[in-house]
Parts: structure tokens; sequence; C-alpha cells
């Protein structure tokens, strides 16, 4: 068994802390307090190849694996969160229902756009009445004259409303027992994208509600075959919770950092507060846990790229890297 990183990641990882702490970290308190996205940055990150790591080079993607992914992420995130989950939504949410089930003609014409960061994919499954219950959707899509009529809306989306916003992949009730996968690109009538929400945190990314109303997309614009769509999303939230633990991660890294610096530079009673037991317990605390987390999220990756069921894994990862999280934010 390995715990070392192998020197391609080791490089990646490098790569994405320097541009962090270089381009990111700057800005990132401006950014968050004007409630501005990241343009400019999210441009930085498609040319560096971090928008499509886990994607074939063959469509415009960084030829990476999960592991690589997920290491881009904490990274990331050990910075600014809003600018992770930006990247974490388009990547495991936006991108990857395309790659893993979309047709070729999909693949072709999407893919590259989304790999490079020239567009920005999202996912739309919240909704106001069913929340995140997968299987409660209340969106509906209609097939009339080849072409899918969809009314509806979603809450809590990622991604969908920037001004390099691509297309949304959405659940959709296609029958009374059924629901399918449908992309539908920005700019299509009928579909709308609602004022950007008053948020207590991530006020850099784009989070907002949708809305549905006779908007009409091609038939070809089906994920997938119909029906599909409930098996689709509940393999694409399993990789997404591999993300989404590695920004546990990452945030828990963030204020770790940010208390050891404090800690040695805070000074009572002549000495530095690090040296005090009381404090260097609660930073033991935090040490411990972080390595220990980013070891069950490195586990969850490598079972998906091994090909192994890496549900429960990623499930476990996520609840233990939430926690830590606020627990070492507080």
């Amino acid at each position: 068994m390995d715990f070392d990183l192998s020197p391609e990641h080791e490089l990646l990882r490098r790569t994405v802390r320097e541009f962090a702490e270089g381009e990111v970290a700057p800005v990132a308190e401006e950014l968050d307090r004007t409630k501005s996205f990241p343009y400019e940055i999210v441009g930085r990150l498609g040319e560096l190849g971090l928008m499509g790591i886990p994607f074939p080079e063959e469509y415009g993607g960084g030829g990476g694996d999960t592991l690589a992914y997920s290491l881009a992420v904490e990274e990331l995130t050990r910075v600014d969160f809003s600018v992770a989950i930006t990247v974490c939504a388009h990547t495991s949410l936006g991108t990857q229902p395309i790659y893993l089930f979309g047709s070729e003609e999909q693949k072709r014409e999407w893919l590259p756009q989304l790999c490079s960061g020239r567009r920005l994919g999202a996912f739309g499954l919240t909704e106001p009445e069913a929340g995140s219950d997968a299987g409660n959707t209340r969106t509906r899509a209609r097939l009339e004259d080849g072409e899918w009529v969809i009314d509806g809306a979603k809450q809590f989306i990622t991604n969908a409303g920037t001004e390099i916003s691509g297309l949304v992949c959405i659940t959709a009730r296609t029958g009374e027992e059924e629901i399918s996968n449908v992309l539908v690109p920005n700019g299509t009538p009928g579909y709308e994208q609602g004022e950007p929400y008053r948020k207590m945190g991530w006020h850099a990314s784009d989070t907002r509600p949708l809305t549905f109303t006779e908007c009409r997309v091609p038939e070809e614009n089906l994920v997938g075959p119909r029906g599909a769509g409930f098996k689709q999303f509940l393999h694409i939230l399993d990789i997404g919770r591999i993300g989404v633990a590695a920004m546990g991660v990452g945030l828990a890294q963030g204020a770790l950092d940010q208390a050891l610096a404090y800690a040695r530079e805070r000074r009572a009673f002549g000495r530095p507060i690090s040296k005090f037991q009381a404090i260097q317990s609660k930073l033991a605390d935090m040490s411990s846990e972080i390595v220990a987390s980013r070891l069950l999220v490195q586990k969850a990756a490598l079972e998906k790229d091994a090909g192994r069921n890496f549900t429960l894994t990623a499930a476990q990862a996520k609840l233990k890297t939430g926690r830590l999280a606020v627990r070492c934010a507080e």
C-alpha cells in the first residue's frame, strides 16, 4: 500500500497551490465582498487545463484521473471556496453527465467548450417542492413534434447564470413513472435564470433559481436512454460527493494554516500562544483529523479510478469532511 503521490500528481498539486496562492488569494476577499464572479480566474484555470481534469484529451480534457481532480479541488478550496465550488459543480455535475451518458455528437459539441473553460456547465436537480429528493422531480418534459417541451423550476443551481454559462443538464419527468435528463442550452426561449440568491457565503459563485416555461429543445438533447435519468444522476451525485469531500478537506486545511500562523504571531504572557498546551491540543486535533479525512477522500477517488464501487466511501468522505470543515473553521 503506497501512500505517496506519484510525481505527476505531486506536480499538479504544487501547480494548483501556486496558482491559488499567487492568483486567487490576492483577489478572493474583494470578489467575495463585491459578490463578483471570478471570470478572469476561471479563464486562467481553463488555460491551465484545470476545468476538465478528469476527461480524455480527445475531448479537450486534461486526461487526468479522479485523484488528480480531488487534489486540485482541495488546493483551490484551501484559498477560496467560491472558486472551488465553481470548478467542482462545473466538472462533477455539469460536464460529467455529457461525458458519461451523452451521445458522441453531444460530446463533440460540448466537451471541448466545457473542458477549456470557455463555457460553464450546470446540473439542475434541486426543486422548490422536491428539494434534492431525486425521485420527487416535478419538472416535466413532453415530446411534441420532435422537440421536448419543458415546464418546471429548479433552485439553488450553480453556474447557470453567468456570461459564460453554456448549458444546464436538468432532470425532468418524461412520463408518469419516468425521469430523464435533458440538455438545455443557455439562450433557449422559455429558459430563464432568476436573480442570484442572497447567500451567507460563497458570494463569488453563481447560485440562482431557474424556470422553464414551454421551453423547447430538440429531441436529440435527451441524455442517454429515455427513462434512465434517475440511475444516471444517482451516479453523478456519487461522483460529486468526492469533489465536495475534497472541498471539506481544503477548507479545513486552510483554517489550520491560518490558525497556526496566528498562534505563532499572537503573544500572551510574554510568549506566542502556540507555546501553550491548550492551543497546541486544538492544532493537533485539527491536523490529525485533516490527515485522516484526506486519506478517506483519496481512497474514494482511487476506488472510482479502479472501477470499483465507491458509493459508500464517497458518502463517508463527504460526511466526515463536512463536519471537519465546520469544526476547524470554528
